[in-house]
């Protein structure tokens, strides 16, 4: 079958560039629609070239510039949104693109975490979930292909301190745990998010649904994570349950963005958002869709920190 042609938008953002790169190593035809300002900053003007290499097609433009969104959606087939969370609201002008170009085949737009539908949490996320909740149904009434992912947590976030905001390694002494410990979470690694993102996108199986990922090996609760990492360094860490009313405490004493981690964690560890529902009733199962795609497990990641 001929290979859809993808647009990403925010290509050089830290999953939009996998997400580039997945769809490159996948064969599809690959824009990467960029701002000016891109090929004057280091980093992305770095990542811009090695997708160039790998024979991405960069287009100039942006979401404020509706005419260079319309001309590089009329390009392609699909369209995945990788922008940044402030930018989630921003999204109603790709929306409006797709409309006029009248092309499009899927829309994936940028979530790429926990289903913003399904979070417990109030109004604790500063909006962070309705934006995104928002930007669904304005696709879903405007009748735009679509498909959403939920991964949950990048395996970047809060994995590498074992959802310790204030550290940036593992600990091997004292570790936190969040009410009772037995909530679990799930933590994805980008790239695997990015394969199986792409996968999705020929595949109608996946058209207007919502594709979950809880592979197996990552899913974990505090307590799991504690007992893998207390296994790789052979010793046991002094354990400091913290109960749900005193996450609540640290977040109301907190300002946004500072208390962004806590409010993650009260999701997942506390509320259970990532795994209170089942999957194949709500949307579909990305591991039993795309059994071939490798994946890093919880256990494998945090060998790194060995």
């Amino acid at each position: 079958m001929k290979k859809s042609k993808v647009l990403i938008i925010g290509a050089t953002g830290n999953i939009g560039f996998q997400l580039a790169k997945a769809s490159l190593e996948l064969s599809h035809p690959t824009y990467a629609l960029v701002r000016d300002t891109a090929f004057a900053h280091p980093e992305k003007s770095q990542k811009l070239q090695t997708l160039a290499n790998a024979g991405a097609q960069l287009l100039k433009g942006c979401l404020e510039d509706l005419t260079s969104l319309v001309s590089a959606i009329r390009l392609v087939d699909v369209v995945i949104s990788a922008v940044s969370a402030k930018q989630v609201p921003d999204q109603i002008s790709i929306i409006e693109a797709i409309k006029k170009a009248g092309c499009v085949k899927r829309f994936l737009p940028a979530e790429f975490g926990v289903d913003p539908d399904k979070v417990q949490i109030g109004d604790l996320g500063y909006r962070f979930y309705s934006k995104k909740s928002e930007i669904r149904r304005i696709i879903e009434a405007e009748g735009i292909p679509y498909t959403y992912i939920s991964c949950n947590l990048f395996a970047s976030y809060l994995l590498p301190s074992l959802a310790q905001p204030d550290l940036k390694v593992p600990p091997r002494d004292k570790v936190r745990i969040y009410g009772d410990g037995d909530t679990k979470a799930v933590f994805v690694k980008e790239s695997d998010v990015a394969t199986f993102t792409i996968n999705t996108i020929d595949d109608p199986t996946t058209l207007n649904k919502v594709l979950y990922l809880r592979p197996p090996g990552n899913v974990c609760s505090m307590n799991e994570l504690v007992d893998i990492w207390e296994n790789k360094i052979g010793k046991k860490l002094e354990k400091v349950y913290v109960q749900e009313v005193h996450i609540l405490k640290i977040i109301q004493d907190s300002s946004h963005p500072d208390s962004t981690h806590m409010v993650f964690i009260y999701s997942a560890f506390i509320k259970g958002d990532h795994t209170y529902f089942d999957m194949e009733s709500e949307g579909v199962d990305g591991v039993k869709l795309y059994p071939n795609v490798k994946y890093t497990t919880v256990s494998e990641y945090l060998d790194n920190f060995l």
